[in-house]
């Protein structure tokens, strides 16, 4: 059963952490979308309806998750949808508080965990 009205964009250049949780999310009832760097979740947001939640990596080619947050903030149609900085970089508290997302979660990603962001944020 599809939780009414509740789509998630993840953006992360590794293939498999993209299918790993649209397929999870899928799962638990969300309907995902994904991109592979900032540059294309931009062109997403700015074609479709927004999502109700953005699960952002910080590394990845063509646009990196600050470029991407830089972008999405100076856009006032997309600066209000929840973004949680998902990484594996050590630093990501600070990274990820240095662009002001909503929360941050480090990889290796407890599913519970990222469960319970998304009913919180994607409320």
């Amino acid at each position: 059963m599809m939780v009414a009205g509740k789509r998630i964009l993840v953006v992360d250049d590794d293939q498999a952490i993209r299918e790993t949780l649209s397929e999870v999310l899928e799962d638990e009832g969300y309907a995902v979308a994904s991109a592979e760097n900032g540059l294309d979740a931009i062109h997403y947001l700015r074609s479709q309806d927004p999502p109700s939640l953005i699960l952002l990596d910080l590394m990845m080619p063509v646009m990196n998750g600050w470029q991407f947050r830089d972008e999405q903030l100076r856009d006032p149609s997309l600066k209000t949808i929840p973004v949680v900085v998902i990484s594996a970089d050590n630093g990501v508290r600070e990274k990820a508080a240095s662009i002001a997302v909503d929360h941050y979660m480090r990889k290796p990603i407890d599913l519970e965990e990222l469960l319970e962001l998304i009913e919180r944020f994607a409320a």
